[in-house]
């Protein structure tokens, strides 16, 4: 039976202290697992999120981005060294808070877009730096696995298919690298969501969003949630699949994600019957 989680997105954009409530939040709607979007290191209360996390049985995930300041596939190495840098204090904050999972867009910087196709200088550099984290992660916290996230190509134009995510894991090697599908990305980018899972097999998928095709509430789009389901099933897939969307009020991230109306009253209705519907397609159809 597939589990389900949902991202501190639902509710805010910046994860900081006064969002904490969150935590307990998550838990009484049903989820699991609960994904901290970090997109500021820095200013993660990690510690008071600890103390948060021992009130509740929810499996702890995180996701982040990098920007243009540190991006993994420029051309400038003091940027690349802040990207390595940034993910490096990812998998310090994942240790402390006892995650295994790091997702997001993680190899290069989102939403930097050339108007070229990715390069082999490209794939080189980030391919180089990721390596250096893994290692890393291998270091600090064994247990850790760096899921990285094609998205589509107006978010980035170096990795948007399962394909290509799985032969940059092949290429920076180990077994801490592994690919964090999002069905928001797969319906604009993959030709069939059973042949994307299947591409990356139990030996490469790590993580899941369970997004709709227009980000709004999972279960009323055009995402084929039962060959999905069964697909993850098949390959047995074990990780939480969690939902994740955004508010239009929200500043830094909107931009980017282009959410320009509300699909839902509020972020958490969308989440509830999310979970809802989500729920029931598995338990009807795998």
């Amino acid at each position: 039976m597939l589990t389900f989680g949902v991202d501190t997105f639902i509710w805010t954009e910046d994860f900081l202290e006064k969002d904490l409530w969150i935590v307990e939040k998550a838990h009484s709607l049903g989820f699991k697992a609960i994904d901290f979007a970090i997109a500021h290191p820095d200013t993660f209360p990690v510690d008071r999120v600890v103390e948060e996390l021992k009130k509740y049985p929810l499996i702890p995930i995180t996701s982040t981005t990098l920007g243009l300041k540190t991006n993994l596939i420029s051309d400038d190495s003091k940027i690349r060294q802040d990207g390595i840098d940034h993910m490096k204090q990812m998998v310090d904050i994942n240790k402390k808070i006892g995650s295994k999972i790091l997702g997001g867009v993680n190899y290069a910087g989102w939403g930097y877009l050339t108007g070229k196709p990715r390069t082999d200088r490209e794939w080189d550099h980030s391919v180089s730096a990721m390596k250096a984290i893994v290692a890393y992660a291998e270091e600090v916290h064994s247990e850790l696995v760096i899921c990285i996230e094609p998205v589509n190509r107006f978010e980035t134009h170096f990795i948007n298919t399962a394909e290509d995510a799985v032969r940059y894991c092949k290429a920076v090697g180990g077994n801490h690298i592994k690919v964090h599908l999002d069905a928001f990305h797969m319906i604009r980018e993959e030709m069939s969501f059973k042949e994307a899972v299947y591409t990356c097999g139990s030996r490469y998928l790590g993580y899941v969003h369970v997004c709709e095709s227009n980000r709004g509430i999972p279960g009323t789009g055009l995402v084929p949630w039962v060959e999905f389901f069964q697909a993850l099933e098949a390959i047995g897939y074990q990780n939480p699949c969690v939902i994740e969307s955004f508010d239009p009020s929200f500043e830094e991230l909107n931009a980017n994600c282009a959410i320009w109306r509300k699909f839902a009253d509020t972020g958490e209705e969308l989440a509830i019957q999310g979970l809802a519907n989500l729920t029931k397609i598995a338990e009807d159809n795998v």
